[in-house]
């Protein structure tokens, strides 16, 4: 397994190999050790989550507040996806940055959120399928979510005129809202 790291702090990119034949591929997309190893503590997930999604469709920027701030290891089982962490934690030097890259099931990249950072991706093929662990349970009370759009945090979006938003994340909060209200990390 490959492990980089990206801008911000904790935030990695996992590059779990694949050995392949005439008859297809195998890969070992999780290994506890070795994932303990990457992020240099023990994480453990609580929940599986899947979703299906067609081209153009962004979901986030999404989080959770306190106790039930959510790490998690996301990767596109299907298609291919732009997907982007952000610093929330308001002590960090990198407070406000993003981070993004493509995954998809041909180039089998994972990406590390943890705790900390709000979550997004955007379809970026015709349909996209996204599986992610989280190390802690969904939480309706403590969830949030950011505008993806947020000119103070700048995500640099690919290319889409197509954009489809739900309309929690139409509602979505800007970064100084967020802060006013209470709802970023230390």
């Amino acid at each position: 397994m490959n492990v980089l790291t990206t801008p911000l702090d904790g935030v990695i990119v996992i590059e779990p190999p694949a050995y392949g034949d005439e008859r297809g591929w195998f890969s070992e997309s999780f290994n506890h050790r070795k994932f303990a190893s990457a992020v240099g503590r023990e994480v453990t997930f609580v929940q599986d989550n899947h979703s299906r999604s067609a081209k153009g469709v962004l979901r986030g920027i999404h989080f959770q507040t306190g106790e039930a701030a959510q790490g998690k290891l996301v990767r596109a089982s299907v298609g291919e996806v732009f997907d982007v962490a952000v610093d929330l934690r308001t002590s960090s030097p990198t407070f406000g940055r993003w981070f993004g890259i493509v995954l998809s099931a041909e180039n089998k990249k994972q990406l590390w959120v943890p705790a900390g950072f709000g979550h997004a991706f955007l379809v970026i093929s015709d349909l996209a399928e996204v599986q992610y662990k989280v190390d802690a349970y969904w939480s309706p009370e403590h969830e949030r979510s950011l505008r993806w759009d947020d000119v103070d945090v700048g995500v640099e979006w690919p290319e889409h005129s197509d954009i489809q938003l739900s309309g929690k994340d139409q509602a979505a909060a800007t970064l100084s809202e967020l802060r006013i209200a209470g709802d970023l990390f230390v």
